[in-house]
């Protein structure tokens, strides 16, 4: 992720680029420039690095309202800190309450201005603009991102001075507006961190870190950014199922501090009164999750202490943060696992550029029971299979030989289609699958991959589950969901309630994480907040693209061009090869290579999950 980040080059407008390297000022569109320096050409939307940052100019003296409302537009677009030139084009009232922080509408284009009254005369006191366009998505106050549709119709208000006989906006449009082009170079997606603790496979609780995503601005001291947003706890969307170490009112102690690591590369951050009295124990946790939350944002942070009261609290290392919780993507399998030309369960050495394989040791690699999709435990010590004809479940032990015994679960769906899915477990060690039985549809689970099944409840669910895959942190599950010939990508998150004896399990809150796309025919998590799918948009083609779970699309390019893709296998850690089932046969994507065939005869990929 860091090295993607560093090479990537973005568009956006700009009236003054700074770049910081070398102190160099460059003006869009001015009469002179600076003769010294290392210069680069810059046009109205200028290819941008990381190290260019964007600020925009003040009011010029007697503008017209037309100029003030755009040059207010372009000021959002700006790198400015507190979008103190924003406010300039403000009145002072219009200055005071005005809060770009609370919300950023994304549009598909920058706003269009359409003039409402006199376009600014001379003989009149206000002015009136109307800013619209087609929106893509918003981002709260908590820097969630939302994908949103459309029209966007907001009016700018303006008035003259009666003294200075200037223009100012009284009435802008609520929180931040921008163009999508506008909003990549400007945000950044970012992953935080919290904790889920539960029991896995009946051993002691094991604490979980849950990734959440936020966008923050990218060249506005985005590692204090984080910080802050950490500590302002989980997201709406997250809290029911995930929580902070950090105490309730813990913030940084000074509000304005930028924070920095040291030339050894650790990073000492100053907290409130409030933390001054958590134990050693807990101190960890809070430093783990500064750790995660800031590994993907910078490579510059091996060690963090914590202060409070005017002492240290507790120093945490990069490589000790695995022992204080568990993530998925740093989690590697040791196997890759297809069903090869006879039916059965086979595997291969997930880090191989070869292509052995070998069938897996128990029931379901001695080929007795004919599979068309499988499931490995995440612990690699069980798997799940289902037969040919999608009616029978079964599960065995991939640590000893043994009979396969009786199918778990059995669907009483008239065709194949209409019956199992393919399953998959989760980090509790308990077994997801759909029915798809049209008298009967049901998300069922598995305790331990066996016992009696009960049926998961899905608020607001409409239509027909075609796909289920369960995220490492066993909070998050991502469903193909059908409905009138066509099939969406949903992110649901995972609730369970112990109060009686039976666990209670529900699935809420669904949310789409490929909305442009109508057609979903694979997809598999493929890190710890972004997936792996494979689809079509309406009157497009069938291609293989990255999502993030909150709707967005992650930076980096997309996997190279396979055609006829029919499942696709990828791990949470993203070392690991893309793996797809498609017309031939069995194959895999290595970094920095071409799709090359593992299997002509194999179906089925899968990783452990």
């Amino acid at each position: 992720m860091g090295a993607d980040r560093e090479g990537r080059a973005r568009r956006g407008p700009g009236r003054v680029a700074a770049y910081a390297a070398c102190g160099v000022v460059l003006l869009a569109g001015c009469a002179s420039m600076p003769d010294s320096g290392d210069l680069r050409g810059v046009d109205s939307t200028p290819r941008q690095d990381t190290q260019v940052r964007v600020f925009a100019m003040p009011p010029q003296e007697d503008a017209t309202s037309g100029e003030i409302v755009q040059g207010f537009l372009e000021a959002l677009t700006s790198d400015d800190p507190k979008y103190e030139t924003a406010r300039k084009y403000l009145t002072n009232e219009a200055a005071k309450s005005w809060h770009p922080e609370l919300s950023t509408t994304v549009l598909a284009e920058a706003p269009d201005m359409d003039p409402r009254r006199s376009g600014g005369r001379e003989d009149t006191a206000d002015d009136l603009y109307t800013l619209t366009g087609t929106k893509v998505a918003t981002v709260d106050a908590q820097q969630s991102y939302e994908p949103a549709d459309g029209s966007y119709d907001q009016s700018v208000h303006l008035v003259r001075d009666p003294k200075t006989k200037q223009w100012r906006i009284d009435g802008p449009p609520p929180g931040v507006v921008m163009g999508k082009s506008d909003f990549q170079r400007n945000y950044l997606s970012v992953d935080k961190y919290y904790f889920a603790d539960y029991p896995v496979s009946g051993t002691s609780p094991t604490t979980v870190a849950v990734a959440d995503p936020v966008y923050v601005r990218e060249r506005v001291n985005p590692m204090t950014q984080m910080v802050r947003s950490l500590l302002n706890g989980p997201t709406t969307w997250l809290e029911p199922v995930a929580g902070s170490s950090f105490p309730t009112g813990v913030r940084l102690q000074d509000d304005g501090a930028s924070l920095t690591p040291d030339d050894q590369n650790k990073l000492t951050v100053p907290l409130n009164d409030r933390a001054a009295r958590v134990g050693v124990s807990v101190c960890h946790r809070m430093a783990a999750q500064v750790l995660f939350t800031l590994q993907d944002l910078t490579p510059a942070v091996d060690e963090v202490e914590l202060r409070a009261g005017g002492k240290q609290l507790c120093s945490l290392k990069e490589d000790d943060a695995p022992a204080v919780a568990t993530r998925g993507s740093v989690q590697q399998p040791e196997y890759l696992y297809f069903v090869d030309a006879r039916k059965r369960l086979v595997r291969m050495a997930a880090d191989s550029s070869g292509t052995q394989h070998d069938p897996v040791p128990g029931a379901l690699g001695d080929g007795d029971k004919a599979l068309q999709s499988v499931a490995v435990s995440r612990d690699e010590h069980k798997a799940a299979g289902v037969a040919t004809d999608g009616k029978e479940l079964y599960v065995a032990s991939l640590a000893a030989a043994g009979s396969l015994g009786d199918a778990v679960l059995t669907s009483k769906g008239a065709t194949a289609n209409d019956r199992l899915t393919t399953p998959s477990w989760d980090a509790q060690g308990d077994l997801w699958v759909a029915d798809r039985d049209p008298r009967d549809p049901r998300l069922v689970v598995l305790e331990d991959g066996g016992g009696d099944p009960f049926t998961v409840d899905i608020p607001g669910l409409e239509g027909r589950i075609k796909d289920v895959r369960v995220a490492a942190d066993g909070v998050r599950i991502a469903l193909v969901v059908e409905k009138g010939g066509k099939q969406s990508l949903l992110i649901g998150r995972i609730e369970r309630s112990e109060k009686s004896e039976r666990p209670a399990v529900a699935v809420r809150e669904l949310r789409s994480a490929a909305p442009e796309l109508e057609e979903v025919a694979a997809m598999s998590w493929a890190g710890d907040s972004r997936l792996v799918v494979v689809g079509r948009e309406r009157g497009g083609v069938q291609q293989t693209r990255y999502v993030q779970v909150d709707g967005s699309t992650p930076e980096g390019p997309a996997p190279a061009a396979l055609t006829g893709v029919k499942e696709i296998a990828a791990s949470e850690d993203d070392q690991m090869p893309l793996v797809a089932y498609s017309e031939d046969g069995i194959v895999r994507l290595r970094t920095g290579t071409q799709w090359e065939k593992v299997d002509a005869e194999g179906t089925a990929p899968v990783y452990p999950g």
